[in-house]
């Protein structure tokens, strides 16, 4: 058994170069085969430790950041702010809208209303006419016609009816021969006429 040179690889060569050559040659081939065993070596660890460098993540375990959550919040708080503004713009709107429309139709019922009023006059000739027996037949039968038909469509209705319970509200009372119990019209010496709810004339009566 041959033992190696103290001095180190390079001693041994030079040592086994007193010798033959099968013994140089044995002397070469093992120090390669110990050449690669220190390579293999240093891979395998190398290897190892750049696996340990990589920390792996739990399954199902995820890393919450902080400042993301903290924006995501404030972004949410806006929405709901604007929402809420969105709401109340909407709604009032949508009353403004309504307030709008209520008082463009008074606007229009009250003009429509002071035309109808002016028009009452002529139905009261027509009327007269009537009742004197001119509206039998003739022109001025279509012209009445057309008149009371008018009235009609824009919704005009007369009241005050002989016999009718009295109602001071819309009946305008020239004469009292009641006892005071349960007052009724008598005669009708002017038609009272409604638009709808509101009272365009009051009926000129007598009550007993």
């Amino acid at each position: 058994m041959t033992t190696p040179h103290a001095d180190g690889p390079e001693s041994d060569k030079a040592a086994w170069a007193g010798g033959d050559a099968a013994d140089v040659a044995a002397a070469e081939a093992m120090d390669a085969r110990s050449a690669t065993a220190d390579a293999v070596e240093g891979e395998v660890v190398n290897d190892g430790t750049a696996a340990d460098d990589g920390v792996e993540q739990p399954p199902g375990e995820e890393t919450t950041d902080p400042a993301a959550t903290d924006a995501t919040a404030e972004l949410q708080k806006q929405l709901d702010e604007r929402t809420a503004d969105l709401q109340r713009v909407s709604a009032e709107f949508a009353n403004y809208r309504r307030r709008v429309e209520r008082d463009r139709q008074v606007i229009i019922d009250t003009a429509k209303g002071s035309v109808l009023t002016e028009l009452l006059s002529i139905v009261d000739d027509l009327d007269r006419a009537r009742a004197h027996g001119d509206l039998e037949e003739g022109p001025l039968k279509v012209f009445a016609d057309k008149v009371h038909a008018l009235l009609t469509s824009q919704g005009v209705e007369a009241f005050g009816e002989e016999g009718d319970a009295f109602d001071p509200t819309v009946h305008e009372a020239v004469q009292d021969e009641s006892d005071g119990s349960e007052p009724v019209l008598g005669a009708i010496l002017r038609k009272g006429y409604r638009h709808g709810e509101r009272t365009l004339r009051t009926a000129m009566v007598s009550v007993r």
